[in-house]
């Protein structure tokens, strides 16, 4: 949208009562058919503006997409997410994010989050497909990241506790997070992330995080073999949120166990994740592409591995995989 447009919104917002487009051009400094111009835009991005010839304009509704501008209203950061891009409906974030990296050097995106209603070709862990219909958060927050590749998983964990963080202190649901990377109510996910790096032996080049959250998203959309497993945060509450400052939230409590991370405050992250964590004194079963086996959720390591105790008394490390809570 252009600066010009967004000066018309800043307008309306600040008025209760309708403003009349020679009001708007004379503060602006612009044509009366240029406000009409703007208003439009703004309409197309989802802003409901009545117009009447007697009084003029007025914003009767906020738009309900995620535009940058929206979320910047309540983004408390210093560095995540001052830069946006905005796409309506693209294959994934992490594409695009990928795609950036390749035009540009990561120190300048460090930060950069890139935002999208819908992806038509979402990926998940493993390849997976990633189901992201409108209504839910897609994003992918490009990082070059200050923190040793043996720690670079917990760039993830950061992620997992920012969104449960988020859930938790906007909504008051008890949102918890199952090893590796998924955010559950109850016994249904909410959300999911993925890291990808850019990588060669010590030296990460960038990392892009992928954060999805079924915010509004309705769980009919859904196969019937996800329906029982999927949840969203509008399904829990019987209403829709405003999408805009809850990713705001999110964004600001990344930040900060960001940050603390790169001050080497590995054990902070690491106790306050099994604080949350869902999967930690229950019964597993574990998945990898070399081996199966079940047992008990012990611990986390520093690195963010699952530890646990199989059923012939050893201990196994769990770096990658899939887990199954029994």
């Amino acid at each position: 949208m252009s600066d010009s447009a967004f000066k018309v919104l800043e307008i309306l917002e600040r008025s209760d009562a309708p403003v009349s487009g020679e009001t708007i051009s004379d503060e602006l400094g612009v044509t009366r058919s240029a406000v009409w111009k703007h208003i439009n835009e703004l309409r197309t991005m989802g802003y409901e503006i009545s117009s009447s010839q007697k009084e003029g304009y007025r914003l009767t509704r906020t738009s309900d997409r995620l535009l940058p501008y929206e979320v910047h209203r309540k983004l408390r950061t210093t560095f995540v997410g001052k830069k946006m891009r905005y796409l309506k409906d693209i294959p994934s974030t992490i594409g695009a994010g990928r795609q950036l990296c390749s035009e540009s050097e990561a120190e300048k995106l460090h930060g950069t989050v890139i935002i999208a209603e819908q992806q038509t070709g979402g990926v998940g862990r493993m390849g997976r497909a990633w189901v992201s219909p409108s209504g839910g958060i897609w994003i992918t927050i490009i990082l070059k990241p200050h923190v040793p590749i043996d720690r670079i998983f917990m760039i993830t964990m950061a992620g997992s506790i920012a969104v449960a963080r988020a859930i938790r202190k906007e909504f008051d649901l008890g949102a918890l997070i199952k090893w590796p990377n998924d955010v559950f109510i109850g016994t249904k996910k909410v959300a999911g992330l993925l890291q990808e790096l850019s990588a060669e032996a010590d030296t990460v080049y960038y990392s892009l995080l992928s954060l999805g959250v079924d915010a509004n998203v309705s769980i009919n959309q859904f196969s019937p073999e996800l329906k029982d497993k999927i949840t969203s945060i509008s399904a829990e509450l019987c209403h829709d949120i405003d999408r805009a400052a809850f990713l705001a939230r999110i964004l600001n409590e990344f930040e900060k166990h960001y940050l603390l991370l790169e001050s080497g405050e590995y054990e902070m992250i690491r106790q306050e994740w099994k604080s949350l964590s869902c999967t930690l004194e229950q019964r597993v079963d574990i998945r990898t592409p070399r081996d199966h086996f079940s047992g008990d959720a012990i611990d986390i390591d520093a690195f963010g591995a699952l530890i646990v105790r199989k059923d012939d008394g050893t201990q196994e490390r769990v770096v990658a995989g899939d887990c199954f809570q029994q």
